[in-house]
């Protein structure tokens, strides 16, 4: 890939700099503003374009043109074998979930599930009230902490999770969720 210079990538209002490229171990998010090329990107680099993803930002107009064009500006088409994210698919880049048209609620659903899960299968345990608070602790830190990190909570999982965690995640619902017998140690 050429040097970030030749790429003017993303700046939003009150950024004091603008994000033209994000990587992780094998992962790679490369942001393109309406000036940019696709061609300056790719050329003197080899990417895999079958496992690329463009995902449109702006209007529902210009996500629907880039989707039925497959053209990212007037004059420039993207190759056949990139795969362009329809309006409501997330998609997942650096731990974050991406997408349009999509409530962000969504993407914590599972989330959710997870620990709720968790916590009902720590119920066969019989934990103290001491155990109880270290286990509901714990249990919703970790699983949300990446997450939250990458991408922010919104206020209404947190104001969920805030709530009392044992009646808001099903702690003590016996039958709901069927989960491996614990082995003592």
């Amino acid at each position: 890939m050429n040097s970030g210079n030749d790429l003017k990538g993303f700046k939003a209002k009150n950024m004091a700099h603008r994000i033209v490229v994000m990587m992780f171990a094998d992962d790679m998010m490369v942001y393109l503003s309406e000036k940019d090329k696709f061609k300056t990107l790719t050329s003197g680099a080899h990417f895999n374009t079958s496992k690329m993803e463009v995902i449109p930002i702006g209007t529902k107009e210009y996500h629907n043109e880039v989707i039925s064009s497959k053209k990212i500006s007037p004059h420039e088409m993207l190759p056949e074998s990139i795969e362009i994210a329809k309006e409501g698919k997330v998609t997942r880049i650096l731990g974050a979930w991406i997408s349009n048209g999509i409530e962000e609620q969504a993407i914590w659903s599972p989330i959710l599930d997870r620990i709720e899960k968790t916590l009902t299968c720590w119920e066969k345990w019989h934990p103290t009230i001491e155990g109880r608070k270290i286990i509901v602790e714990r249990t919703i830190g970790s699983m949300t902490q990446y997450l939250t990190t990458a991408q922010g909570m919104p206020k209404e999982i947190e104001e969920l999770l805030n709530q009392n965690p044992q009646i808001c995640m099903g702690w003590g619902s016996k039958g709901r969720k069927k989960c491996p017998t614990p082995e003592k140690p």
